[in-house]
């Protein structure tokens, strides 16, 4: 994701689960980042969604023609957002939720199939301290299947009671 251009960049992938995990809330069956491979903090984050056939969704989207829902697809761009929001604003561990308000122009180019690797690539259009934009490509092996701009609220999250 990154050209090289900026030397002063610094990656802090790769990621494994537990790491992603420590940034986001999900747990399975809704955790949809297995791992990150690129991160640069307040920029982009390039993560990938092993897709398999044990998905339960497969089970009924689509019998004999297996395919991941495509608002699954913006989930796990979402979610990969959400690490690239909290790692940046150094929130990982304390609860803060990422929560969707708006996604746009989301266009799906191809479907996504089991046996793949979804790489979900996203960057910051615009970051504050509650309130960040991002834009967000699903690939796989190079080839663009669903892409989208989002914006997602910091939260904390709803109290018991």
């Amino acid at each position: 994701m990154s050209d090289g251009a900026d030397t002063a960049v610094t990656n802090h992938g790769p990621l494994d689960t537990a790491r992603v995990m420590a940034a986001l809330p999900h747990r399975y069956p809704m955790l949809l980042v297995d791992r990150v491979e690129e991160l640069i903090l307040d920029r982009s984050i390039a993560a990938i969604k092993a897709v398999t056939i044990n998905e339960g969704f497969f089970q009924g989207h689509f019998p004999g023609r297996p395919i991941m829902p495509g608002v699954l697809i913006v989930e796990a761009l979402a979610q990969a957002a959400g690490v690239l929001a909290v790692e940046s604003l150094g929130l990982a561990g304390t609860g803060k939720l990422v929560y969707f308000m708006s996604i746009d122009g989301v266009k799906f180019r191809k479907p996504v199939e089991p046996g793949v690797l979804l790489r979900l690539e996203v960057e910051f259009v615009q970051k504050r301290s509650r309130v960040c934009k991002f834009a967000g490509k699903a690939k796989i092996d190079g080839e663009l299947a669903a892409e989208c701009e989002f914006t997602a609220m910091i939260a904390d999250p709803p109290t018991a009671g």
